[in-house]
């Protein structure tokens, strides 16, 4: 008999624990635990690109830039009129940031958006002339780096 009690509380205990999770599910959007080597690699990468062309100068960079913006927002570009921007990202600080929409847009870039924190510098005829610290956004979309041509003075 006490066999018997011993087997019907055992039961009734693992079918506690197989229903307890069938309760609902938990609010919230999935996010990698951590990021990459390969993905803070690509972000990485992304800059030092943009500072390599920016040592060749202005037009080189400006290229870049162009040829770097997210697809879905090639129209909305800013002129680098003069001069060439250095961007040092302190990578420790990178995350991902799913809820950012680029300035005076209401849509979401499509691919994983990452930013990270980081000093630009204005450089002319390789002088710095204006440094400022703030948030830059890149976005891995099918592999691939893109970022959002930045708006110097406006």
């Amino acid at each position: 008999m006490a066999d018997r009690h011993l087997l019907v509380g055992a039961l009734a205990t693992a079918c506690a624990v197989l229903l307890g999770g069938c309760g609902s599910s938990v609010a919230g959007t999935a996010r990698p635990l951590r990021i990459t080597e390969v993905e803070r690699d690509q972000v990485s990468g992304y800059f030092t690109r943009l500072n390599e062309a920016g040592g060749r100068g202005n037009p080189e960079q400006r290229k870049l830039f162009q040829d770097t913006q997210h697809p879905d927002f090639r129209s909305r570009t800013c002129e680098l009129r003069a001069g060439t921007l250095r961007m040092e990202p302190a990578m420790s600080t990178l995350r991902t940031d799913p809820d950012w929409e680029p300035p005076g847009g209401d849509t979401h870039p499509r691919g994983v958006v990452y930013v990270v924190a980081a000093t630009v510098t204005l450089l002319e005829d390789d002088a710095p002339v204006g440094v400022q610290i703030g948030s830059l956004h890149v976005v891995l979309l099918d592999g691939a780096p893109y970022g959002f041509a930045p708006c110097v003075g406006g």
